[in-house]
């Protein structure tokens, strides 16, 4: 199973690297294109027409499933990513995992986060505690998602990933 999932993710990242190539529109441009000017020779009858919506529907519905696959991937690679800058960095370590919050948490924190970052801006006096508090926040939050969902275990890197330091 494990090779065709694989193959699944190399079909899904090839193709959505094929469909968001230029040529890719204007070959679809071009098949529409064909489709109108044969309209006249069909009588622009309904068969004529049940042609390019069920190729489109077909087409549409299969694609969510690979743009998704291929979505879902990159996000995830570069949420690997962030948070080994945070972890490098002299960034907060509480603001890994926020990912995993609900929206209503997620909304809460970028408002809090906003807030210090405008007071740092003005680098009013109260820039120290705004920030403070978004810390704060963010641990707090962080908690609750914590203690709502049950932790996942973390993987380890895959082949070729760079190694812990």
């Amino acid at each position: 199973m494990a090779t065709a999932a694989h193959l699944f993710t190399r079909f899904a990242t090839g193709a959505s690297e094929w469909a968001g190539k230029p040529v890719t529109f204007v070959l679809a441009v071009a098949l529409v294109l064909a489709w109108a000017v044969t309209g006249p020779i069909f009588d622009f009858s309904e068969t004529w027409q049940l042609v390019i919506n069920t190729g489109t529907t077909i087409i549409t519905f299969l694609m969510v499933f690979v743009l998704q696959n291929a979505q879902t991937r990159d996000t995830r690679a570069i949420q690997a990513k962030l948070d080994e800058l945070i972890l490098t960095s002299h960034a907060e370590n509480r603001f890994i995992g926020i990912e995993n919050l609900d929206e209503e948490d997620l909304k809460h924190l970028d408002q809090l986060v906003a807030k210090a970052a405008k007071g740092r801006r003005r680098r009013e006096p109260q820039d120290a505690s705004v920030t403070t508090t978004a810390k704060n926040a963010a641990a707090d939050t962080r908690k609750r998602a914590t203690a709502k969902a049950p932790k996942q275990k973390r993987k380890t890197a895959p082949r070729g990933a760079p190694s812990e330091r």
